[in-house]
Formats: structure tokens, C-alpha cells, sequence
């Protein structure tokens, strides 16, 4: 969205005589929203905490004010209207402190539940930056002579108590997408909360359920980069290649390490619908994409992507008693589940569990709270390497991946396969983790479709 310039070259009128019968759903500029929550990779705090600290969170805001002004005039020249795209967002920034400040009042008082009024209060702070890119486009193209729709689902001056998919329905009522250009904000106001079960992806939740309220054809997924082979700059641009096709078993897997293409519990409503998800890089307009659809398996036994994570802890539970007995294995989930972790990978033997876990999960409350039951608990940072594709079952090809690894002078410190086949996941010291990667890509991964040259 910070080079929506371009995007409007690109996508919105990359064709000039079909340029309805889309409805875009858009998440703010670059940074924003690390600026109103925290920042999502490092985790440095923003409002919110300031807000939930009861610190100076006004000061920020209108410090936030001031840099959303000067991305409206650089904007300008694409055909932005500065006057009304400042007014518009000063003034929901103006009321926002209003209802921030009576939310400290509201929790100072101790009547009410922390909880709730602190979700509320990052709710309301999130859909600014929505608004803010949403309301932006639909000026722009306006300026320039199409008839162009700001979609506001955020609710902010509706009062109504109205489910997500009720508030969807309800602001595209009356509209219809084949007369105008749509742009709907990525978050969505409901009762049951957008951001209590999906917090930061909630915009493509609102994408999911507005693709499949309104019936689309496909929905397509606007990147900065393509959904390739290997990451391009570890593997080497000239090496890695764009996936052409997959299915959204696929997307699961690799959501389940941490790339996602779409969040699964967004996914899986386009994939009940048979609706197909296209995976485009903005910035290379001319090339297909990655379409994600119901049924496709690779006509040939292929590794499609190979990728995976180095912020993974293994955490080992070592317990004699573990042998034989029925359902062990389940006190452990039950510990896991009290504390709300999910497990990425998970490799047994007669006394020995062994899991991989997001790094961020494996707390030391966890930890504590297994050695309690269990005789040893022991934890060491490692790294997840996968080999994933549609239809990767062929004689070999697992001593191929180990024998790469091999070769390489990688020592396996685990290994997991379903009978599915989707999922070669090899567990390799952290140090190891990029050269396992490229050795793996090297030796599984080949261009699906020669039509489709290897480029990023």
C-alpha cells in the first residue's frame, strides 16, 4: 500500500476497460500498524501499550497524526485530495483520543473487565490504519474520473450490534462491484470480535469472508514478492522460481512453519467454497502467479516449496513410565493445551517425546509446569527445514533429502512424514538452518511449468 502508485499502474489499472467487478480489501500503509499495536516482528511496543500502561498515548497519537498527514501529501500527485484526506483522518484521530481517554476513565474506575475494554481499545486503534489506505484509494481513483466506493466495515459511527458477516452484508448491500471500484477496509467491526481469535490477521479475515459473502470468482492475494521454490534471497534469484499451481493442503503446511500465503482459519472458508486463492507479486503484473485450488496435485512427483523456521525450540520429554501405558502422550497435550501452544512437529519412541514448538511458546511457565509431572523436560533451539509439495511420494526421494543434508556435513536431529506425503521436515541444529535449505532446494526442487521462467 506505501507504493500504491504503483498499484494503481499495476493491478487497479493495469487494464483500463475492466476495472470493475473488484473489491479490493486493504490493509494500511507500511508501518502503521506496528505503529498503533506493536511492531510485528520485533514485538516493540506502540499506542496500544501505551494506552494499556496508561501512559502518554495522546502525544503519539497526534505524533502519528502529523506522519499520516505526510504520507497524504505524497499521495498527491497519484491524484489524493489533500484537504479532505487530512480532514478525514485527523478527525477520526481526534475522536479516537476521545474514546481512549474515556476508556482510561471507564478502567480506572475498576467496574469493568480489563480484558474486554483492552481488546476494545486495540480494536478501535487497528481499523484507523484500514480506514486510513481504504478511504485514500477510493479519493484517488475518484480524481480520476472513475466511480470508485470507500467501503468502511470498521463501524465506527454505527452503533449497531451486527456479527461480521452481517456488517459485510449490510455495507455492500446497495452496492453494486461491476458499477464501481471497492475498497473496503481490512478490518471489520462484529460482536464477536475480529481480533480476539485472529489479533494482526484480521485483515485477511475480512478479505475471506467478504470473497465468500459476495460470491467471487477468486480472490486474489497482492504480495510484494512471489510465492516461490525457496526463498530467492538465500537460494539465489536465478535458482529459485515461482510456484505455479499448488492446493491448500500446501498452504497449510507452510502456514503451519510460519510462510504464510493466507492464514488457514481465513483459508479454509475460500476452500469450502471452492473458491480459488491467486498469490500475485504487485510489482510483476505480467506474470500468473500461484494459484492455490481445492483439487490440483502436481502431475509429477515434485517438491513445490522448500522452506521453514529457525525460531523453533524441540522440547523433549524423557519419562521411563512412558512406555505402554495408553494415552501418555495426551497428559502432555493437556499441558500444552492449558497454555494454549501448538506444536509444529512431533517425533516418539518408547520413553521419548519429542516436539518442536514456536520459540515464543516455549515459556518458562510451560516448562515449569511439565517438570512438575513429568521425570526430564529438556529444551535446546533448533531449526525445522521442510520439503513440501502436492505430490511429493516417490521410492527415495526421503533418502535424497537425507543424503543432501548429508553430503553437506548437516546432521538430522529429527525427522516427521505423514503417509499423506505433503511434508518432509527435517530437524537440524540452528546453525544449519540456511545451508540446509539451499542444499534441499538444490536437490528436490525443479520449475513446474517450463512456460514459467525462474524469476522473482
Amino acid at each position: 500500500m506505501s507504493r500504491f502508485p504503483e498499484i494503481i499502474d499495476n493491478i487497479i489499472l493495469r487494464n483500463p476497460d475492466d476495472v470493475y467487478g473488484r473489491i479490493y480489501v486493504v490493509s494500511a500503509y507500511g508501518g502503521i500498524t506496528n505503529e498503533l499495536l506493536e511492531h510485528k516482528k520485533t514485538g516493540q511496543p506502540g499506542i496500544y501499550q501505551l494506552f494499556r500502561e496508561q501512559q502518554n498515548y495522546p502525544r503519539k497519537m497526534l505524533d502519528l497524526r502529523d506522519r499520516l498527514f505526510q504520507l497524504n501529501e505524497a499521495l498527491v500527485p497519484a491524484g489524493l485530495d489533500l484537504d479532505e484526506a487530512n480532514d478525514f483522518i485527523g478527525d477520526h484521530i481526534d475522536l479516537a483520543i476521545n474514546v481512549l481517554r474515556s476508556m482510561d476513565n471507564v478502567l480506572a474506575s475498576g467496574y469493568v473487565s480489563h480484558k474486554a475494554l483492552l481488546l476494545a481499545a486495540r480494536e478501535l486503534l487497528a481499523s484507523l490504519g484500514e480506514m486510513h489506505s481504504a478511504f485514500n484509494s477510493a479519493n484517488i481513483l475518484q480524481n480520476r474520473g472513475y466511480d470508485a466506493t470507500f467501503v468502511d466495515l470498521s463501524g465506527w459511527e454505527d452503533s449497531r450490534q451486527l456479527t461480521i458477516d452481517e456488517r459485510i452484508r449490510d455495507s455492500f448491500e446497495h452496492i453494486d462491484p461491476f458499477s464501481t471500484i471497492c475498497f473496503a477496509t481490512g478490518y471489520t467491526k462484529g460482536t464477536e470480535g475480529i481480533m480476539r481469535e485472529f489479533d494482526r490477521g484480521y485483515s485477511e479475515v475480512t478479505f475471506s469472508k467478504v470473497a465468500v459473502l459476495m460470491g467471487a470468482s477468486e480472490a486474489v492475494i497482492h504480495k510484494e514478492y512471489h510465492l516461490c521454490s525457496g526463498d530467492p534471497v538465500l537460494i539465489g534469484e536465478n535458482r529459485s522460481h515461482p510456484v505455479c499451481n499448488t492446493n491448500f493442503d500446501v498452504a497449510d503446511q507452510l502456514a503451519d512453519v510460519g510462510m504464510e500465503a493466507i492464514h488457514p482459519k481465513a483459508s479454509k472458508p475460500l476452500e469450502i467454497h471452492n473458491i480459488p486463492i491467486r498469490i500475485k507479486n504487485a510489482f510483476d503484473p505480467g506474470h500468473s502467479g500461484t494459484l492455490i485450488t481445492k483439487d490440483f496435485i502436481a502431475p509429477q512427483s515434485m517438491v513445490e516449496i522448500v522452506t521453514g523456521s529457525d525460531k523453533v525450540v524441540c522440547l523433549e520429554i524423557h519419562d521411563t513410565r512412558m512406555v505402554g501405558e495408553v494415552g501418555f502422550d495426551l497428559r502432555i497435550l493437556q499441558v500444552l493445551a492449558a497454555h494454549q501452544v501448538s506444536y509444529i512437529s512431533k517425533a516418539t519412541n518408547a520413553n521419548t517425546i519429542g516436539m518442536i514448538l514456536n520459540e515464543r511458546d516455549c515459556t518458562p511457565e510451560l516448562v515449569a509446569d511439565l517438570e512438575e509431572r513429568f521425570e526430564h523436560i529438556s529444551t535446546r533451539p533448533v531449526a525445522i527445514v521442510c520439503a513440501i509439495g502436492s505430490n511429493i511420494g516417490q521410492p527415495g526421494i526421503l533418502a535424497k533429502a537425507a543424503g543432501a543434508l548429508a553430503k553437506n556435513g548437516i546432521n538430522i536431529l529429527s525427522v516427521s512424514q505423514t503417509a499423506r506425503q505433503t511434508n518432509m521436515q527435517f530437524v537440524v541444529e540452528r546453525k544449519n538452518f540456511a545451508q540446509a535449505q539451499i542444499a534441499l532446494h538444490a536437490t528436490l526442487c525443479m520449475p513446474q511449468n517450463p512456460e514459467f521462467p525462474a524469476r522473482t
